[in-house]
C-alpha cells in the first residue's frame, strides 16, 4: 500500500497560501479532496492537489500557479494582450509557463509559425502533462518547441528573432526576482523584431504598487511603449493580477488591439478574453492610475 502524501501547506483538509512578504495579513485557503503529487525539484517545491471546487491545483513554493477552474482568465489575457498588439506575430517565445497554458493560447493564432517555450524546471511540464491536461495540451501542437533551461541564457543567444515574447513568471522572490529588473527587459528588447511586443506578469495593484512602479520604470527605460493592464482571477491574491504590455514600436497603441478574433472565434475558442476586455483591462482606478503616471 502506497504511503499517503502530506504537505506542510495542507492541514485539516485545507490548503493555505500564506506569505508575510508578498501578501501580509491575508491568506488564500482551498478545501483539499486529495493530494496528487509532492516533489522537491532542483529549483522549487512542487505540489498538486485536487480541490473540492477549483479542480486540480498546481502550487510552486507554496504559491498557487493555476487551478483548472479559473486558469484561462490569466492564460488568455497574458497571451492575447500581446499577440493582438502585434500586426503579424509569426515567431513567439514563452519564458516560464511550463504548465503549457500560454502555449495553448499562442497557437490559436493561425499566423504563428513557431512557438518556443523556455522553462528552467523540467518538473513543471512533466507534472502538468499528468495533472493539468486542459493546459498542457499546448505542448502537443506541431508548431511548439520546448527548451528546458535558464531564460536569461536562452535570450542571450537570440537577436531580432521573436515577434512576441511572453514572460509567465512567478512572484519576484528568489530566482524570479531578476525577471522584474531592467537588464532582463534589455535582453527581451534585443531578442525582438522591429515591432516586437512583450507581456510579463506584473503583480497586483492592491498589494504590490511599489513593485509595479519599479517595473514600469524599468520597462519605460527600455521600451517606448509600456502600459499596465490587469485581469480578475479568484485564486490569485486579492483576486487580480496585472501585466506589463510593452512594444518596440513607438507608435503602438497596445490598449487598442491591432488584430482581433471573429465573434465566432471568441465564442468557440475563448472563455475570458475579447476585444472589449482587451481595451478595458488598461483602464485603472484613479489612485492606481495616479501612482503609475
Amino acid at each position: 500500500m502506497s504511503e499517503e502524501l502530506t504537505h506542510s501547506s495542507i492541514k485539516d483538509g485545507w490548503f493555505r497560501e500564506i506569505s508575510d512578504t508578498m501578501w501580509p495579513g491575508q491568506a488564500m485557503t482551498l478545501r483539499v479532496n486529495q493530494i496528487l503529487h509532492v516533489e522537491k525539484s532542483k529549483y522549487q517545491d512542487v505540489l498538486v492537489f485536487e480541490s473540492s471546487d477549483y479542480g486540480n491545483v498546481l502550487v510552486l513554493d507554496g504559491v498557487i500557479q493555476a487551478t483548472e477552474r479559473d486558469e484561462y482568465s490569466y492564460q488568455e489575457m497574458i497571451t492575447h494582450l500581446a499577440m493582438n498588439s502585434h500586426p503579424n506575430p509569426k515567431k513567439v517565445l514563452v519564458i516560464g509557463g511550463g504548465d503549457g497554458g500560454v502555449l495553448r493560447e499562442v497557437v490559436k493564432h493561425a499566423c504563428v509559425e513557431e512557438a518556443v517555450l523556455c522553462d528552467i524546471d523540467e518538473a513543471v511540464p512533466r507534472v502538468s502533462k499528468k495533472y493539468l491536461p486542459s493546459m498542457s495540451v499546448g505542448f502537443q501542437h506541431p508548431k511548439v518547441k520546448v527548451h528546458i533551461g535558464d531564460g536569461f541564457q536562452f535570450l542571450k543567444d537570440y537577436q531580432n528573432t521573436f515577434d512576441v515574447i511572453i514572460t509567465d513568471s512567478s512572484d519576484p522572490e528568489g530566482p524570479a526576482a531578476a525577471l522584474f529588473e531592467k537588464p532582463y527587459f534589455e535582453l527581451l528588447r534585443d531578442a525582438l523584431t522591429d515591432k516586437g511586443v512583450i507581456t510579463t506578469q506584473a503583480e497586483n495593484i492592491w498589494l504590490h504598487m511599489k513593485i509595479i512602479q519599479d517595473l514600469k520604470t524599468a520597462c519605460k527605460a527600455v521600451f517606448p511603449v509600456a502600459e499596465y493592464a490587469y485581469t480578475t482571477i479568484p485564486t490569485y491574491p486579492s483576486g487580480q493580477i496585472g501585466f506589463m504590455v510593452c512594444s518596440k514600436d513607438a507608435d503602438a497603441k497596445v490598449a487598442k488591439p491591432l488584430r482581433s478574433f471573429t465573434e465566432q472565434e471568441e465564442r468557440e475558442q475563448l472563455r475570458y478574453y475579447n476585444k472589449e476586455i482587451h481595451a478595458s483591462s488598461f483602464v485603472l482606478p484613479n489612485w492606481a492610475k495616479l501612482a503609475l503616471e
